[in-house]
C-alpha cells in the first residue's frame, strides 16, 4: 500500500523519539510505500480533487542521513490524495487557523474517496484541552472562561490552581497560581488578552510529581504502558519538552478504567490514535492530533506500539 504522511517538515524530525518516524518504519518493514508532504502543500482547485505536492521517500536507516527521497522539492510531484491508500495526518499542533483549514481540505478529500486518520472532522470537534469536558466524571475542578473576575473566584476556592491557554502545546504557557496569589492578575492578563481569549484553569493536582500520565489508545483500545512525564528540579510541568523525565510503567487500575471508558468514543468517531493525559486519577487533556511517546514505551518496556499502530491501520484499510 502507498501511505502518505502530512506532517511536519522531515528535516526538522528527532528520529531517536520521534513517533511518526516511527509508523513510518514499521510501514516499510512491512512492504508499505511511503510519501510525504506538510499542509502547506496540500490544494484544491474547481475541477480537480484535492492534490498534495508530495515526496516518495524510504527510510535508509541512518541516524543521521534517515530518509531519501525521490524528489528534491514536492512541487515536482503532485498526486491527488484519494489515490493513496491511506492518508496519515500527524501535523504538530498549535491547532491553528491553518490547521483548521487543513482539516477541510482534508475532509473534501475523504468526500472524493481519500481514508483519512486521524479524520479530519473528528480533529476539529476534539481541541485537546476542551475535548475533556465530554467526560467530567474523569476531570478534577476544572473552568473555561475569558472572565478575570471568575479565575479570581476559581482561585480563592481551591487555592492552588493552573492556568493555561486553549491553543498551547508542549507545557507552552502553563502557570500554576499558590495560595498567596501572586502575580496572578498578571497571569491573567497575559492569557486572557484583556478578556479576548478562553483560559482553562484547573485546581493544581500534588499527584504530578508522580508524572503526566501519557495514555495511548489505539483503536478505542489502550497501550497496556503508560508514559509519566515527571517535573524535574522545580518545574511544575512534566512535559517532555520542557525537560520532564519519561518513566514508562504499566497502566493502574484508574489508567485502564479511563481509557476503556474514553477511548471506544473516539475511536467510534475516526480517531484511530489519542492520547488521554492524566494526573492521579484525573484526566487535564486528549490529544488527538499526534500524540506521541511510541519511542519511549517500547525502549523502556518493550511493548511494540508501533506495530500495534500499523495492525490497527491496516485492519481499519481492510474494513474500508
Amino acid at each position: 500500500m502507498q501511505i502518505l504522511f502530512v506532517a511536519d517538515p522531515l528535516e526538522s524530525f528527532k528520529i531517536y523519539k520521534d513517533t511518526t518516524f516511527v509508523m513510518m518504519r514499521e510501514l516499510q518493514k512491512r512492504g508499505h510505500t511511503l510519501a510525504a508532504c506538510e499542509t502547506k502543500d496540500i490544494r484544491w482547485q474547481r475541477g480537480e480533487c484535492v492534490t498534495g505536492f508530495v515526496r516518495d521517500i524510504k527510510l535508509t536507516g541512518d541516524a543521521t542521513n534517515w530518509f531519501s527521497a525521490e524528489q528534491s522539492h514536492p512541487n515536482e510531484r503532485p498526486q491527488a490524495l484519494k489515490d493513496f491508500d491511506a492518508v496519515v495526518m500527524r501535523k504538530d499542533p498549535p491547532f491553528d487557523s491553518e490547521f483548521f483549514y487543513s482539516t477541510h481540505l482534508l475532509e473534501q478529500a475523504e468526500r472524493e474517496g481519500a481514508k483519512v486518520f486521524n479524520k479530519p472532522r473528528a480533529l476539529r470537534d476534539h481541541p485537546e484541552k476542551l475535548a475533556i469536558l465530554e467526560f467530567p466524571q474523569f476531570i478534577g475542578p476544572t473552568l473555561v472562561t475569558r472572565d478575570s473576575a471568575d479565575i479570581k473566584r476559581f482561585h480563592a476556592e481551591h487555592q492552588d490552581i493552573i492556568l493555561k491557554p486553549l491553543d498551547g502545546m508542549g507545557g507552552m504557557g502553563i502557570f500554576r497560581v499558590k495560595e498567596d496569589g501572586l502575580n496572578l492578575g498578571s497571569m491573567i492578563e497575559t492569557l486572557n488578552k484583556d478578556g479576548a481569549q478562553s483560559v482553562m484553569v484547573q485546581k493544581f493536582l500534588p499527584e504530578i510529581v508522580k508524572g503526566d500520565k501519557r495514555i495511548l489508545v489505539i483503536d478505542g483500545k489502550p497501550v497496556p504502558f503508560s508514559l509519566a512525564r515527571i517535573p524535574q528540579g522545580t518545574e511544575v510541568r512534566g512535559n517532555l519538552a520542557v525537560g520532564g523525565k519519561g518513566v514508562a510503567q504499566p497502566l493502574s487500575t484508574r489508567d485502564r478504567e479511563i481509557a476503556e471508558a474514553i477511548g471506544p468514543v473516539l475511536a467510534a468517531r475516526g480517531l484511530l490514535l489519542a492520547g488521554i493525559d492524566v494526573i492521579g486519577d484525573c484526566v487535564t487533556e486528549i490529544n488527538v492530533t499526534s500524540p506521541t511517546c511510541f519511542q519511549e514505551i517500547f525502549d523502556q518496556a518493550g511493548f511494540d506500539v508501533a506495530a500495534m499502530f500499523v495492525d490497527a491501520l491496516e485492519a481499519a484499510l481492510a474494513a474500508a
